[in-house]
């Protein structure tokens, strides 16, 4: 399965945000890469390259290549709803989001691991693709053999995150996607529209 394997930090350092999590070292270096660094003047952005710009941010955000991010682009556009809300209910909606933000994995790329691994149940049944759209009142689950996994222990104990529209029980390594999240709720710093108006251009 394609997905992106560069150097996040420098993607990171792109956008002056750290999209991938916590990052010692874009704390460190939080000024565009290049060679002169944070000394050097850039000009004003065409609105094409900011709207570009923030397609490329919500794509390394959920870790979504080209074509399919397209791909939901044209799901968002016949749903029912304002276009880019719904794009952003897509990506809340796909299996790995929902196990990173349920705890289970502490980034989304190791979330995408667990999922192609086999270590993610919906419903009960094993489910080993990342992208597998959820639907309100799905149960996601650890798999009962990876339930003893460190990784996925260490992420349990760590997480603090609490999402309104996420139920979890750390007895039972279960949790329930309760409803698609409004955009309120989304906590991601994304302009949809920008990515809305650069589709359709």
């Amino acid at each position: 399965m394609a997905r992106y394997t560069g150097p996040k930090t420098k993607i990171a350092r792109k956008f002056g945000e750290a999209i991938f999590g916590d990052d010692k070292s874009f704390e460190k270096r939080n000024y565009p890469p290049g060679q002169h660094g944070n000394n050097r003047r850039r000009g004003k952005k065409s609105e094409y390259a900011i709207q570009l710009m923030e397609k490329q941010k919500a794509k390394y955000t959920y870790g979504i290549l080209e074509r399919q991010f397209s791909n939901m682009f044209k799901k968002a556009t016949r749903a029912q709803g304002i276009t880019g809300e719904v794009l952003l209910q897509l990506c809340e909606s796909r299996l790995d989001n929902v196990v990173f933000r349920m705890g289970i994995a502490p980034s989304r790329r190791a979330a995408r691991q667990f999922v192609s691994h086999r270590h993610i149940t919906v419903n009960g049944e094993l489910v080993n693709i990342p992208s597998y759209q959820l639907k309100a009142g799905d149960v996601v689950g650890v798999r009962e053999k990876s339930k003893s996994l460190q990784a996925i222990q260490d992420s349990l104990a760590n997480s603090s995150s609490v999402y309104e529209w996420i139920t979890w029980n750390n007895e039972t390594k279960q949790g329930t996607f309760v409803s698609v999240p409004g955009r309120i709720q989304i906590p991601e710093n994304i302009n949809e529209q920008f990515i809305v108006e650069l589709y359709s251009k």
